[in-house]
């Protein structure tokens, strides 16, 4: 279960962490091309407001999952 509990904080600060990077990559790509973000139609940041909300709705899963395997630990110990 330790294992388990490892796994998936791994796994969220990893998501955390690609979500930050590609906020800032974009960020400075649309700092250094702003005529490629201009012929969108949609502003420059919806991309990352999409995955922000994907990236908040798996952090959520991945925290209830760790908080039962938490309990679960706790029970056995």
């Amino acid at each position: 279960m330790k294992r388990l509990y490892a796994t998936l904080k791994l796994f969220l600060g990893c998501s955390i962490g690609v979500f930050l990077g590609r906020c800032i990559y974009l960020y400075f790509d649309f700092k250094a091309r702003p005529d490629l973000y201009a012929m969108q139609s949609a502003p420059w940041y919806v991309d990352l407001e999409i995955q922000g909300i994907v990236t908040a709705v798996l952090a959520a899963v991945l925290l209830a999952a760790m908080w039962l395997v938490r309990k679960k630990i706790n029970k056995k110990g």
